[in-house]
């Protein structure tokens, strides 16, 4: 089917409300728009070298670990946390009361991601993935009333305070089993010729559409981007996340998801997604070449610590992980006494590398302030 001839869909009249089933999309697709395909080569170009950098940067899983972080985060703030990078890197004792809820929803992303990135490695994309991934996503936390890891049986609705007022409606939920089956198995039909960033681009806009959880459809369908490009190679690592993109550009990003609802704009929100991809993409790739740029300094200030120079390279490699350390992590990481501990943290104050965050003259945090930096940037681009 031609971009330029797609039918998003039908509104249908249901009890006091009309809901919108999309039309499904598990075929060949093809499109006349020269501009889709210049986006398309930039956007494989950008994603190819950005996956490059994954596959030659050295211990690249320490660094994956704060893209992952990064992308929990904001992915969690579009729907209203209030968690900043710094926080989300401390324990939960370290947090404020009113501010513990959203941490933990950051926390269950990280964790919903590394879950499902190493299932991966064995199983294949799939709507049993997705909900296993949204069962961590909601454990504990807001929304965990909503039948965590189970497709909805109930309508949902997005904007407004009821389905009087909603802003939109989402196909019935007798729907969801047809419609989501033709989803899956758009990811994997190698019998239609289809790009997978094209894939990708219609899988999100169609999994936003149906709306198949009661809650989390938006993480879970960013999410849902980066799993299917790890997923079909065409990312080694998971470095790719939209979210801070989508956070970006918020109005445009859903102004784009609704007019292919509701003008069958499909073109325009390829472009708008390619874009995104292109975008990213290249800011992954400042951050990895700021990354080994830093890595180098740090390398060269550690050689003057002398006999602390072997414990401080340990500790900058896990804080490359974790950007935020106190003397009791260090204590535990290294196996040392708290004084030794304490001198090594002292000394790597006194070159830079370290910044204490808290004020306090207990329970100090101290963070890798130039590290950190390079995320918390990202995500203001």
């Amino acid at each position: 089917m031609k971009f330029e001839e797609f039918k998003a869909g039908v509104y249908r009249q249901q009890y006091q409300y009309k809901d919108f089933l999309p039309a499904k999309i598990n075929h060949a697709w093809s499109w006349n728009d020269p501009r889709i395909n210049v986006l398309l080569e930039k956007a494989t170009k950008s994603l190819g070298e950005l996956n490059a950098f994954t596959l030659i940067v050295p211990d690249v899983d320490l660094f994956i670990h704060m893209h992952i972080v990064k992308e929990a985060n904001t992915s969690s703030r579009i729907e209203g946390t209030k968690t900043e990078m710094d926080e989300v890197l401390l324990d939960e004792k370290e947090i404020r009361p009113e501010r513990r809820d959203d941490w933990h929803e950051v926390q269950n992303y990280v964790r919903a991601t590394n879950t499902a990135i190493e299932e991966l490695k064995t199983l294949p994309l799939s709507l049993r993935l997705l909900r296993q991934t949204h069962a961590i996503l909601m454990e504990g936390v807001r929304g965990k009333r909503k039948t965590p890891g189970e497709f909805r049986r109930s309508q949902n609705w997005i904007g407004g305070a009821s389905l009087a007022d909603a802003v939109f409606i989402p196909p019935h939920h007798n729907d969801l089993p047809e419609l989501l089956g033709d989803l899956e198995l758009f990811w994997h039909n190698e019998n239609i010729q289809v790009p997978h960033l094209i894939r990708i681009a219609l899988s999100h806009y169609q999994f936003e559409t149906i709306h198949p959880f009661l809650d989390g459809n938006g993480r879970i369908g960013r999410l849902l981007i980066t799993l299917y490009l790890v997923s079909h190679g065409l990312l080694a690592k998971p470095s790719l996340y939209l979210s801070a993109h989508f956070e970006k550009h918020r109005t445009d990003y859903y102004d784009a998801l609704s007019r292919v609802r509701e003008a069958n704009d499909l073109g325009h929100w390829c472009r708008f997604f390619l874009q995104a991809v292109i975008e990213t993409a290249e800011n992954g790739k400042e951050t990895f070449q700021y990354i080994l740029s830093l890595r180098q300094d740090m390398d060269r200030k550690v050689v003057t610590l002398g006999r602390r120079a072997e414990n401080a390279r340990k500790l900058i490699m896990h804080l490359y992980s974790n950007p935020a350390v106190s003397v009791n992590m260090v204590m535990k990481l290294q196996n040392i006494n708290k004084n030794p501990a304490r001198d090594l943290i002292a000394a790597l104050v006194d070159i830079g590398v370290l910044e204490e965050i808290t004020g306090y003259r207990r329970n100090r945090i101290f963070v890798f302030k130039q590290y950190l930096d390079i995320f918390m940037e990202k995500n203001d681009l």
